[in-house]
């Protein structure tokens, strides 16, 4: 065992996994072992451990609901931060603002939402990850994104800093936020909703649920989209287009149903993903030029 493990079981961070299979936290169900997955529930178990984290030099990373991840088959060295039930909270004020923690998943919070009659998160109630999560990635669908509802962030930085972001501190731009580069871990966020009719936002909410069933395979374990769109055009019309749904390597296949989601048919290795990813890229850039950018994470020792 690492000298710094033995230090960690002793310290007052939260719930300690040791050597962790990551396939148990990622929607395609792939990912080899961390060295520790640690689960602090309060702001003051985060500050802690990213302390501790900081005075031993250690590699970190946090993993929110697995969705948008690539976890190599060999896993991840360091500890792999996943935020506890702690952090699974929300609060919804008179004037609209809902408050919620960054382990809270964006689809509940969606139809929470709904039913209080607040709109301003229909776009999220397809995408599956957490809100802090979102946050970082500025995610969207539907024509809208997290910056246009986003009114402040709580942020443990890796300095063990706690500090508060609003919008200018965010950078948002495209699936970015300026968390890229100053790394840090969003422990709770304030969106700005607006009143709506209630009965016109769940018919939006159930519209849109009913097109991710008819248009994604959500039946399998996938990641969501696996590319970026490119400026002006869809990746998944090139990806179609090229002739490449259905393309298997190993256990992994370009699904028949959405050509930018690949599927984990039941035994797919991250190295079976990464292999369709770069057919797919190599594909894309001989045929038409276009450099398609993944929106998936790949993370660990390849």
């Amino acid at each position: 065992m690492h000298q710094w493990l033995q230090l960690l079981s002793r310290h007052n961070a939260g719930t300690i996994l040791m050597n962790e299979p990551l396939s148990r936290y990622t929607t395609w169900k792939i990912g080899g072992p961390a060295d520790a997955v640690v689960i602090p529930d309060t702001r003051e178990q985060l500050m802690s451990l990213m302390t501790f984290i900081r005075e031993h030099r250690l590699p970190w990373m946090q993993i929110g609901r697995g969705s948008n991840m690539l976890v190599s088959d060999k896993g991840i060295r360091g500890i792999v931060i996943k935020l506890g039930d702690g952090f699974d909270q929300t609060a919804f004020q008179e004037d609209g603002t809902v408050t919620a923690g960054g382990a809270v998943s964006l689809v509940k919070l969606s139809v929470l939402a709904g039913k209080q009659a607040l709109s301003g998160l229909e776009f999220a109630g397809g995408i599956p990850g957490s809100v802090g999560g979102a946050v970082y990635m500025n995610a969207g669908a539907h024509g809208s994104d997290v910056s246009r509802i986003f009114k402040s962030a709580e942020v443990v930085l890796e300095t063990g800093e706690l500090v508060k972001y609003g919008p200018e501190e965010m950078e948002f731009r495209y699936r970015h936020s300026v968390l890229h580069e100053r790394r840090g871990i969003v422990i709770s966020a304030e969106l700005q909703l607006e009143r709506g009719d209630r009965g016109e936002i769940n018919t939006a909410l159930a519209a849109y649920k009913e097109r991710r069933r008819q248009t994604q395979p959500l039946q399998l374990p996938c990641a969501g989209s696996v590319f970026r769109n490119p400026p002006g055009d869809h990746a998944a019309r090139l990806i179609e287009a090229a002739g490449l749904k259905g393309l298997k390597a190993g256990g992994a296949e370009i699904s028949t149903q959405h050509a930018n989601f690949i599927i984990n048919t039941g035994q797919a290795k991250a190295e079976d993903v990464l292999t369709l990813i770069r057919h797919v890229q190599h594909t894309i850039r001989s045929q038409n030029g276009v450099e398609l950018v993944p929106e998936v994470f790949v993370v660990g020792e390849l």
